[in-house]
């Protein structure tokens, strides 16, 4: 039953993962990406930045659900 809803949640968060891929609006790979976005549009496109900011929140959370979930599963 354990294993089950492991495997459940580990397909959902790889299933967002994609959705972040394919967006409206890019989820930058790293941290330096967003840095390096939000350095060079000097305040212009906040609304944009704050979206990618967020998206990018959210692919690190998940990851550390992920990650979490990986390291009990193997013990």
């Amino acid at each position: 039953m354990v294993n089950s809803a492991i495997t459940d949640v580990t397909e959902y968060i790889e299933s967002q993962f994609e959705v972040l891929d394919r967006g409206i609006v890019a989820t930058p790979e790293t941290r330096e990406n967003l840095d390096a976005f939000a350095k060079s549009n000097q305040g212009s496109m906040d609304y944009l930045l704050t979206q990618m900011a967020v998206n990018y929140g959210y692919k690190i959370a998940m990851q550390n659900v992920l990650e979490t979930l990986k390291n009990n599963s193997n013990e």
